[in-house]
């Protein structure tokens, strides 16, 4: 039966590869893919047997390469199957013991990945008697000598003289984010090698990629202290690899849909078409779903002369009162764009956000390196929702990935520098529910003063009772429930992410004179307002207005940043400093109000601090609390004021508590 499998082999490659077997070989390549197809057409049968019973299909294909004459020199080739029939993929939570022995298909993430290692497969040893060489195929973990020599040596036969080597690798593939949707993703080890690790391979494989996987499922056996467990582990031994992850520049896109994307991008009203295309189910929230859709077009990454690297993705923070779409918005906008993800700040560590290093001995044989979900969207967008309700440790460990676009990592003997090129859409909650307008944001939500100046634009959205506003919603609402229809977007998800993949791979629009012009002109007016305590506005504004106008003129096609451009950039970060910015108390911008301690709030600090050093030469070092209020409420600030105030020198820890009722100083 062997012979007859490897005849149809070598018939099918004579007719099918032979061209490509000598270009191959000749190239010194290791491996030839196979259409498995075109294997099913040729000869049903056989390809059915390699899907239910691989291991023999495998040795017959691989003799019939080598039976066909190769260019000399060149080595045994290795056949790897792609295309395999869509019955054939099987989710990896639905791994089973029946699977176990057949060829399939897994696709998944690869969460980590141990290093390139080299393995035995032949090992060869003497006989101490007689000195002849005996060759043993290794096929378990621990290195295995003969047991008996031809001439009836059974002792022990040493090391090996000799060995033939083959480079591998562990990888752990997790199910991928749109079918793990509720449920713990489901894990499996893959096993690659030889060719499968070569330095481009390796790359495709890192931990982020996604992976489409056909091999065989091979089973693991457990010991307990030398004895043989019951219980199994499964793992996949690679045949074929192929990345899956349809990237921004991998979005197929045809002649019609370049000509529809050109034609729509000269349309007048392209910005109000895309903003209706985005959650149309929401009523409202235009100026935010516009900083959106110049969020995932993305501005232009800029590398210095001096190797300063400028990021070109913007960063979106929404601030808002319960039930104003936030988390909809956040979901939505992660399922559109490829590679995009959402998690909730509450149930996310760094770990799980950046990167971290676990060791796994049982397969990786070691420290190994394990994405977060930054990582895993890089070229993407992650939403983070409740993104106030992460630890105050995990929110700084998402500073360099926000402002550089890396992971740094530097743990066991892993030292490594993962790309985190991500735009950020993160959504949270004031402390108490509602967002007040009197107080700055830093005072409002738990997120740290440096963090919160990485964010680009900032919306503030509120639910302010309007009679207008609220009949519009209500019948909005009863509208979409009644007629879905007309909640359908103008621009389907799959014509939009083609136009978004479009213009990131063949815009890369240039300032201009004339609208940098006008950005530096905004930038100058609105600092000339500034005070002896208020700046409206910081460079990083600067930075994100020649961003987003960027990706203004990315929709249009345009390959300069128009005046257009510029003003839509600044009508949009007016909005946002006039919703965050404008201290209702002075009457001025002040942009410390979004990013740290505003004017009115630094100016009722000095208040305190001066009422402290005049109570501690009247009464002493430690003050009761209600005299600190009384005074605080003489020179004017109220006992609402004076509480959170005293809370806040507290968290600092400008002031502690050294007992009961008691204030004093921390020395």
């Amino acid at each position: 039966m062997a012979d007859a499998e490897n005849e149809r082999f070598e018939e099918f490659f004579r007719q099918f590869y032979a061209a490509e077997l000598m270009k191959v070989a000749a190239a010194g390549k290791k491996s030839i893919t196979v259409d498995f197809a075109l294997l099913d057409k040729f000869d049903p049968s056989l390809a059915d047997k390699l899907l239910n019973d691989p291991e023999p299909v495998m040795e017959a294909a691989r003799a019939a390469i080598s039976a066909i004459d190769l260019p000399e020199g060149s080595v045994t080739l290795e056949p790897r199957f792609s295309n395999l029939p869509a019955s054939q993929t099987v989710r990896i939570r639905n791994l089973r013991s029946m699977h176990i022995g057949r060829f399939l298909t897994v696709d998944g993430v690869v969460r980590r990945a141990s290093e390139v290692k080299p393995e035995i497969s032949v090992a060869v040893f003497q006989c101490p008697d007689c000195g002849k060489k005996i060759s043993i195929k290794q096929t378990d973990a621990m290195l295995k000598g003969p047991s008996m020599c031809e001439c009836g040596f059974r002792g022990q036969f040493g090391q090996p003289v000799d060995k033939k080597l083959f480079d591998a690798r562990w990888l752990t593939v997790e199910e991928p984010f749109e079918t793990a949707t509720g449920d713990r993703p489901g894990e499996i080890t893959i096993y690659v090698k030889e060719d499968l690790t070569t330095p481009e391979m390796q790359r495709k494989c890192d931990p982020g990629n996604r992976l489409l996987i056909n091999g065989i499922v091979r089973e693991r056996k457990k010991t307990n202290r030398g004895r043989l467990r019951t219980q199994i582990d499964i793992f996949i031994e690679a045949n074929y690899v192929e990345a899956t992850e349809i990237e921004w520049e991998e979005v197929d896109i045809t002649e019609e849909d370049i000509d529809k994307i050109k034609k729509l991008a000269a349309d007048p009203e392209i910005y109000n078409k895309l903003v209706a295309s985005i959650a149309p189910s929401i009523f409202g929230l235009d100026e935010v779903k516009r900083a959106i859709t110049l969020q995932i077009f993305g501005g232009v990454p800029h590398l210095q002369q001096d190797k300063t690297r400028i990021r070109g993705d913007i960063h979106v923070l929404l601030l808002g009162d319960p039930s104003t779409a936030k988390s909809q918005l956040l979901k939505l906008i992660s399922s559109i764009i490829p590679r995009g993800k959402y998690v909730s700040g509450r149930g996310s560590t760094a770990a799980g956000l950046t990167a971290t290093v676990i060791k796994d001995e049982e397969f990786a044989g070691g420290w190994v390196l394990e994405a977060g979900a930054m990582v895993l969207c890089h070229k993407g967008v992650i939403a983070i929702d409740e993104f106030d309700k992460m630890s105050t440790e995990d929110q700084i460990a998402m500073h360099e990935a926000l402002e550089q676009q890396t992971v740094s990592i530097a743990k066991a003997s892993i030292i490594a520098t993962l790309p985190a090129q991500v735009s950020v859409l993160a959504g949270a909650n004031p402390k108490l529910s509602r967002f007040d307008p009197f107080k700055s944001i830093a005072d409002q939500i738990n997120i740290p003063e440096t963090l919160l100046s990485r964010f680009d634009i900032k919306f503030a959205l509120r639910d302010i009772p309007d009679p207008e506003r609220d009949s519009k919603l209500a019948t909005h609402i009863l509208e979409t429930r009644l007629h879905p229809e007309t909640a359908k977007p103008l621009l389907s998800p799959e014509f939009l992410r083609k136009y978004i993949a479009y213009a990131r791979k063949h815009c890369i629009p240039e300032m201009t004179r004339a609208s940098l012009e006008r950005l530096k002109n905004f930038y100058i007016d609105m600092r000339s307002q500034a005070t002896t305590d208020t700046i409206p506005i910081t460079l990083r504004q600067n930075e994100a207005l020649m961003r987003m106008a960027e990706a203004s003129a990315k929709i249009r096609l345009s390959p300069t940043v128009d005046m257009e451009d510029a003003e839509r950039a600044i009508a949009i970060m007016r909005f946002s400093l006039r919703q965050l910015a404008y201290d209702e108390t002075t009457g001025k911008y002040d942009i410390d109000r979004t990013e740290g301690t505003s004017a009115s709030q630094r100016s009722k600090l000095r208040i305190m601090d001066d009422i402290i050093a005049k109570l501690e030469k009247t009464i002493g070092k430690q003050i009761p609390r209600e005299d600190l209020i009384a005074e605080a409420e003489d020179e004017g600030i109220t006992q609402r004021d004076a509480e959170e105030l005293i809370e806040r020198l507290i968290r600092d820890g400008t002031l502690h508590y050294p007992r009961i009722g008691m204030i004093q100083r921390t020395r």
